[in-house]
């Protein structure tokens, strides 16, 4: 191991996850004993994502729940990752996040997306007479950018509070199609590799060719999501693994659960195909035992030269949950 020390940044991305069995109120706490523990670690951010009508995921009101973090924390940065602004005016983006941010002064962050976070049936419903509105994401992005500028002052209308905070904006991808938006804007970017790994060097390639500074960043700064359960033993990590297994297997599916306790094996569980999909899908995924997740860690991070890693761990136990970054933030002091 290499005794250099910590080179990257290391942050956590939270969905405040519903057990089989639970509550989302029980979810919420879990979110706030994972944030003041990652606190105690070391970690910089800790972020909450937008979604919508999936029964394993209580992160939908997600500027509430952040304020709800950060209230129980006091030096870890909180924010989403992300809000999706089609979903949103961005007027109520801006006063929403300007409370945030006057409450919690230099702790806030906005990480910005333009999928819906749901599905299309849901996304009608919240977009009503918008639909199909991630097409104006750049045009919605700028309008927020000014709400929340001090030039804004002598506007017609005026964010309050927001206006003139210093709220960092991130745009965060999935695609090649957001790593324009960041780099001609000047933005850092954030890109959801946890999920969506196919085209992650393609985007941190645009992103970094085509970077402009900016008043806001003056060179690219790059993030990636991974999912991350580490235990003690490869065979122990595997095991706490199936749990997220099965979760997106229902996913596949179509078929919503609720993330159920671990198996022996996911043998019988799934077929070849849908094992194969998983892991084409999920292969910015770092499970095992410590030397395990440190190689596979330093390797994602050798190839990808990413600037901070963010992740993400579908673990049931939430004692188990809490050691998985335990033993993460341990290892991560040694890779360079």
């Amino acid at each position: 191991m290499s005794k250099q020390g910590l080179t990257r940044p290391l942050s956590v991305l939270d969905l405040a996850p519903v057990m089989e069995g639970q509550t989302p109120a029980e979810a919420f706490h879990n979110s706030l004993r994972l944030a003041k523990h990652v606190e105690k670690l070391g970690f910089k951010r800790f972020w909450m994502a937008e979604h919508h009508n999936m029964v394993s995921v209580a992160s939908s009101a997600t500027a509430v729940l952040l304020g709800y973090i950060a209230g129980g924390t006091s030096t870890i940065r909180v924010g989403s990752g992300g809000i999706m602004l089609p979903n949103h005016a961005p007027l109520v983006v801006a006063e929403q996040f300007g409370t945030l941010a006057s409450l919690y002064p230099d702790r806030i962050d906005l990480g910005l997306g333009r999928a819906p976070g749901t599905d299309q049936v849901t996304a009608r419903a919240l977009r009503r007479d918008r639909l199909g509105a991630g097409h104006d994401f750049p045009e919605q992005v700028q309008e927020l950018q000014q709400y929340l500028s001090f030039d804004n002052h002598t506007g017609p209308v005026r964010a309050i509070p927001g206006e003139g905070l210093d709220i960092p904006i991130w745009i965060l991808g999935s695609s090649t199609d957001s790593a324009y938006l960041a780099a001609a804007m000047g933005l850092p970017y954030a890109f959801a590799s946890h999920f969506a790994p196919a085209q992650l060097h393609a985007a941190l390639k645009i992103y970094r060719q085509h970077f402009k500074p900016s008043e806001f960043l003056q060179a690219p700064y790059t993030m990636a999501c991974v999912n991350v359960i580490a235990a003690d033993t490869d065979a122990a990590a595997n095991r706490l693994a199936t749990s997220f297994y099965q979760l997106f297997l229902g996913i596949i599916r179509g078929k919503l659960r609720r993330m159920g306790p671990p198996i022996d094996s996911m043998e019988g569980v799934w077929t070849e195909q849908e094992a194969a999909h998983a892991q084409q899908m999920l292969s910015c995924s770092f499970i095992g035992g410590p030397g395990t997740v440190q190689q596979g860690l330093q390797r994602f991070l050798d190839d990808t030269k990413v600037d901070e890693v963010i992740a993400t761990a579908h673990i049931y136990d939430q004692n188990e949950r809490l050691y998985s970054y335990q033993l993460l933030k341990e290892l991560f002091n040694h890779i360079v």
